[in-house]
């Protein structure tokens, strides 16, 4: 007879876990281990098996519930303990009936004895890294004898903005490194040869083979279940197939990757199971789009917020008009170029020019110098670090400052930690590495932290995390000149502040004029977020703060 059982949440390591897909319907017959649905926790998506096979007789979730550990998921009905034993193979017996013969039972296989092999020597090649070829590698992080385990760290690379490291796909020694610091390599280029344990490999089974019955009508041949096996991933996706329903399956790590390089993930098409994005899925999309030049600007535009058409750039040749030169971009220029085109076409920017008077601050910043120097100490106080202290002090005081408009433009998400991104002239091009935690740090502390930064910067020894994170960004050219300019907020900030070459102008003091250090600040910031009142208010905080860098111990 059959019988009703129910399908319960197993362990998830996490209560409230979101259900983002049905696998199955109502009357499907599932074999055990079939997925029943699809949940998505903070780290991963994951589904939940049949733990045994039978007819789904009631569905009790849907897509968008959430479930925790022990919750009704389905009830599936399953065949009774006699359907059971009658289908589980039997071992004929020796009094059997001489009918038997004529359709013997067949001989079950000899379970096969697992025989270990010989260590193997393997190669392990640089995997996808999105399309770049021809890759620096800044660190290599193993040595010949090494013994490392799945996913460590093989060699550092530069690519993109930041860095990444490529990792070793299975355990084993380290037995031959192919590649050295400086190296250039792509995809397949071979990094290490590895020595890894021999897997047990079977016999081959021995089963006495009966000799050939034909089979009777109620007795059909059991069929094979081949695995499905991934499909793999395009080299070129086509943005012509996009997610026409717009619901997108991928993990959080892909929906970040995606938000950092500006992807809509309703223009991806899945490679994964069930049609899933994976991370790769999103890199071959960035590298597909970046091939197009001529159609880039303008489809990127038209894909964003807004839906800007913009008219794509004649081509010229302007050797008709004299000698010339072409020389190529820089990685971080190629990469840079499209985000910045994006941020400043879809973020609806404002600009507010503001001075802040420094002649205090700049004869302190000079009295702290001197006494560093007279004790030979190991840093150096910069007029920037001052700027890190008051902006925080100003991004406590006015929230909106320090948040990010949500993916659907519905929400703001309020940060509260403080984290300042520092835009650093390099010799490949402007990076952002970020100080974290700039509100409970000291000026001293803070001096080192930006004087490290800044080399690992301009290096190029800065990791994808140094760049990550950040609320603000200060973007300052005092060092080099000018009065004013207007920095592209760095999205997901809502505004950036720009610093230009501070002067001596005569202020009037009530009395007369009297000589003082004037500081240019331009605040640009987003519109959507933040309202001209409410940028005014914050440029004269952060004025203030500046003027009398006694606030900031308040």
């Amino acid at each position: 007879m059959a019988e009703l059982k129910e399908v319960l949440v197993p362990n998830l390591d996490a209560d409230d876990v979101q259900i983002i897909e049905i696998c199955v319907a109502v009357g499907d017959m599932l074999e055990k281990e079939a997925s029943i649905i699809t949940v998505e926790t903070d780290k991963a998506t994951m589904d939940i098996p049949a733990p045994f096979a039978g007819k789904l007789a009631q569905l009790n979730v849907a897509v968008g519930d959430k479930i925790s550990e022990g919750m009704l998921i389905a009830m599936l009905e399953v065949a009774g303990e006699a359907a059971v034993s009658a289908q589980a193979p039997v071992a004929p017996k020796t009094e059997a009936p001489v009918q038997a013969a004529a359709a013997p039972a067949p001989v079950a296989p000899v379970a096969a004895p697992q025989v270990a092999s010989a260590p193997a020597i393997i190669e392990v090649k640089v995997p996808d890294i999105g399309g770049d070829t021809d890759v620096s590698i800044i660190e290599v992080l193993v040595a010949v004898g090494d013994v490392i385990e799945v996913d460590t760290g093989l060699i550092t690379l530069e690519t993109d903005k930041a860095t990444m490291d490529v990792p070793s796909p299975k355990a084993g020694v380290v037995k031959e490194v192919k590649v050295a610091l400086g190296d250039k390599v792509s995809e397949g280029s071979l990094v290490i040869m590895l020595e890894v344990a021999g897997e047990a490999a079977p016999v081959a089974p021995v089963a006495s083979a009966p000799a050939p019955v034909a089979a009777p009508a109620s007795e059909p041949a059991p069929m094979p279940v081949s695995r499905p096996q991934a499909p793999p991933v395009p080299h070129h996706p086509s943005a012509a197939t996009p997610n026409a329903t717009g619901a997108v399956h991928a993990s959080p790590a892909v929906r970040r990757l995606a938000r950092e390089f500006g992807v809509d993930l309703t223009q991806v098409t899945g490679t994964g199971r069930k049609s899933r994005i994976v991370k790769e899925d999103v890199q071959a999309y960035v590298k597909y789009e970046l091939s197009r030049p001529k159609a880039n600007a303008a489809s990127s535009v038209a894909g964003g917020e807004g839906g800007l058409q913009v008219i794509a750039a004649p081509k010229v040749d302007f050797s008709k008009f004299g000698e010339v030169e072409e020389v190529p971009l820089s990685r971080i220029q190629k990469i840079s170029g499209p985000n910045l085109h994006r941020n400043w076409v879809t973020i609806p920017h404002v600009t507010q020019f503001d001075e802040a008077d420094i002649t205090e601050l700049e004869a302190f910043r000079k009295q702290q110098n001197d006494v560093a120097a007279k004790k030979k100490a190991d840093y150096k106080i910069t007029p920037l670090v001052f700027m890190m202290k008051a902006v925080a002090k100003a991004l406590a005081e006015f929230p909106v400052f320090n948040s990010s408009l949500s993916s659907d433009g519905e929400s703001l998400i309020q940060k509260k930690y403080f984290h300042i991104g520092v835009a650093v002239d390099t010799p490949n091009g402007l990076m952002v590495p970020v100080v974290r935690d700039v509100d409970k740090k000291g000026i001293v502390e803070l001096s080192r932290e930006l004087t490290d930064i800044s080399i690992r910067a301009r290096d190029g020894k800065l990791k994808a995390a140094d760049m990550q994170g950040s609320c603000f960004t200060i973007s300052s050219l005092g060092g080099i000149g000018g009065t004013a300019f207007t920095p592209i907020v760095n999205y997901p900030d809502v505004a950036i502040l720009g610093v230009s070459k501070s002067e001596i102008k005569p202020k009037w003091n009530g009395k007369e004029f009297e000589p003082k250090l004037m500081l240019p600040l331009s605040l640009s910031y987003d519109h959507r977020v933040i309202d001209g009142a409410m940028a005014a208010r914050f440029s004269v905080t952060l004025s203030g703060i500046l003027s009398d860098i006694r606030t900031l111990i308040l």
